[in-house]
């Protein structure tokens, strides 16, 4: 395993502890324009990432199909939007958790709660991460779009690190605990990634609907979480700048660079 992918793998986990720092050394919540700007940037990385770097893969790996070539990008895009929509019925949404005056008690527990659906959120990210740095070790995907999903995961990964770790400082935990509860909602991430990329010989013939699955997996994140933290109160105009200039970026990146 090469040292490029080795630190692709982590740089997601670097974007989930850099938001959970957020308690160290911020007294408030964040400005609410950052919080726009930042979700609205990942959410164009990732939209542009589930066509360029997933689904199009997917659909060129499986051309040997002829006319069906479009099945598994289809199958495997319907399984993770599926995966997901279970997991959130299973688990807490990340959208009930609004910050409302609580008693202390009730403040932890919810927040304990999200924490456990952020962390179980990130396992598909983890995935998507591993499959595409799988493909670059059979030399079907380019380094330069798995490093470039990598980095959109982290953008992504850094507001979910400061909604777990700045609520739970709220509640009266220590900012050094809050800190660690952040950084460990992100570290199923890389342990996912490793696991899929250690397998790759035996995910190889179902790579197709493996990207596709990551695809579909993120779009739900995206369409379910990040749309609409992006839409809901002020500069909601900014988080709809800024998701094109994510789209945009990510784009360009990809085709030139891919």
């Amino acid at each position: 395993m090469t040292l490029n992918i080795i630190q692709g793998i982590l740089i997601p986990l670097i974007g989930t502890s850099l938001g959970a720092a957020c308690v160290l050394f911020m007294k408030t919540e964040w400005n609410i324009f950052l919080q726009r700007a930042l979700i609205g940037f990942a959410a164009g990385v990732m939209v542009a990432a589930s066509v360029w770097s997933l689904l199009i893969p997917a659909i060129e790996q499986a051309d040997f199909m002829g006319a069906w070539s479009f099945f598994p990008a289809v199958a495997g895009f319907w399984i993770g939007i599926l995966f997901l929509l279970l997991l959130d019925h299973l688990i807490p949404h990340l959208h009930q958790h609004s910050s409302q005056p609580e008693g202390r008690g009730t403040s932890l527990k919810k927040t304990t709660m999200l924490l456990f659906a952020v962390t179980l959120h990130n396992i598909p990210e983890g995935m998507a991460i591993g499959v595409v740095f799988a493909g670059c070790l059979n030399g079907t995907i380019a380094m330069m779009s798995a490093l470039i999903l990598s980095i959109g995961i982290a953008i992504q990964n850094f507001p979910e690190g400061a909604i777990i770790s700045m609520p739970l400082r709220a509640a009266g935990m220590t900012k050094s605990k809050a800190f660690a509860y952040g950084i460990f909602s992100g570290v199923v991430e890389p342990i996912a990634a490793l696991i899929t990329v250690l397998a790759a010989s035996i995910i190889m013939p179902a790579l197709p609907y493996l990207l596709s699955f990551a695809a579909g997996a993120m779009m739900y994140v995206v369409v379910e979480e990040l749309i609409p933290e992006i839409s809901a109160g002020s500069h909601s105009n900014w988080g709809t700048i800024f998701f094109t200039v994510g789209f945009t970026l990510m784009l360009t990146l990809d085709v030139a660079l891919g």
